[in-house]
């Protein structure tokens, strides 16, 4: 005969929110979070009082907990959410466990952006968008002022382009791809014109190109944009991909999530970093000599764009691929060698390598783009991991990405304010 295991957890015993607060390692209140965000079932016994749990599945919350690195979900603690899409080690990142850098300089940014979201490759892929989305999203983008950012251009675009699909809440993850495969060349369609060469057709870094500099390109420079484009396309959690999932949790429209994205994209810590690095990069071209440009950035109290990344210790290999593709461009000598004396000069005190805002200011600042181009090319990139990442979400439970509060306030009750 077996012997029986005496623990609770091979019974039907209930738990009261005390002890499953305890057995948890958190606050009783905290517990109803739990059963909020869908990790826990609670019970009311008719006449009982308070909710009561099952003891095996708290226990087996605890344990997960304990194995995931995480604890109250309110305790402020970074937030852990399991994902096949993206993984960065050491200095190197990986996109669904194949090299990103190696996939980016062997394939097209349309071609990585299937490949991150359906994990098969298909080469030779090229996006086509549709008339009536592009006409809705120009008119929009048209009516904005002058001095609008590119973001807010491709925010705008976004939304204009979700009016004009009917079918923008089937999530079915058919439907979901064949927006991305539409939106993205609609945004870039939407952007004004600039110079005279101009493609509305073929890979989307040609197209993208005639948004962003006057210039007739040549297949350095065009390599460059369109790598660039596929070594950003995603990069695990950062904000706005976070936001982006965030939104899908609760179950908005591919249109809607991507315009969520974007709305956190232009922070100055984020998809306006490389802006910061151009303008920078200009000072340093015109005085000759980083020295004094890097002194009067610090003097000012703030820190040198371009430089560093909290994820990797040594070269962002987003960075190292695209300077790589730089050195084969003969109009970006100058720039180069510039973007080298800022990294000479601040390593003199500060071991920090070059971060991709630093190339994408080269690239921006070599081929007669503005200081916000590469902004620009980091949220049409992105737009794509984006929509991975939405995809993924859909597939989740929803309303996980709902913390609660940890609340620090005045105790309750309080008296009612006086006039």
């Amino acid at each position: 005969m077996r012997d029986q295991d005496p623990s609770p957890t091979s019974t039907d015993r209930r738990l009261t929110t005390k002890e499953a607060a305890e057995l948890l390692g958190v606050k009783p209140e905290t517990v109803y979070a739990y059963v909020s965000r869908g990790q826990l079932s609670s019970r009311r016994t008719p006449g009982g009082r308070g909710s009561t749990f099952d003891a095996r599945e708290v226990e087996a919350l605890a344990r997960r907990n304990r194995r995931e690195g995480s604890g109250n979900p309110g305790s402020g603690g970074e937030l852990s959410v399991r994902t096949r899409i993206t993984l960065i080690e050491e200095d190197r990142y990986y996109f669904r466990g194949v090299d990103a850098a190696e996939l980016a300089t062997r394939h097209s940014y349309e071609e990585v952006a299937e490949w991150l979201w359906t994990g098969s490759m298909r080469p030779g892929t090229t996006f086509t968008a549709p008339e009536a989305a592009v006409e809705v999203a120009r008119r929009a983008v048209e009516g904005l002022p002058e001095h609008t950012s590119p973001t807010d251009r491709l925010r705008v675009a976004a939304i204009a382009a979700g009016t004009a699909d009917p079918l923008r809440f089937d999530l079915s993850e058919e439907a979901v791809l064949g927006t991305a495969r539409t939106l993205i060349p609609t945004l870039v369609a939407a952007l004004p014109q600039r110079g005279t060469y101009r493609r509305d057709e073929g890979p989307l870094a040609q197209r993208l190109w005639s948004r962003l500099s006057g210039r007739d390109a040549d297949e350095a420079s065009l390599r460059a944009l369109d790598t660039a484009l596929a070594l950003l396309v995603d990069h695990d959690l950062a904000a706005s991909t976070l936001a982006v999932r965030v939104a899908a949790s609760a179950r908005a429209h591919a249109y809607a999530a991507v315009s969520a994205g974007l709305g956190v994209l232009e922070g100055p810590l984020h998809g306006a970093s490389s802006g910061l690095a151009h303008r920078m990069l200009l000072d340093v071209l015109d005085e000759g000599d980083a020295g004094p440009v890097i002194a009067e950035e610090l003097r000012a109290g703030r820190r040198i764009p371009g430089l560093g990344h909290r994820l990797y210790t040594g070269e962002d290999p987003r960075a190292r691929v695209l300077f790589g593709l730089l050195e084969e461009i003969p109009n970006a000598a100058p720039a180069l060698a510039a973007a080298r004396d800022i990294v000479a000069t601040t390593a003199r005190h500060t071991p920090l390598h070059a971060n991709v805002d630093l190339a994408l200011a080269v690239l921006t600042a070599s081929c007669g783009m503005p200081a916000t181009a590469g902004e620009t090319v980091f949220a049409v990139a992105r737009t794509a991991g984006w929509i991975a990442h939405a995809l993924e979400e859909y597939g989740e439970r929803p309303l996980r990405m709902r913390p609660s509060g940890h609340y620090v306030g005045p105790k309750p009750p309080q008296p009612l304010p006086e006039y």
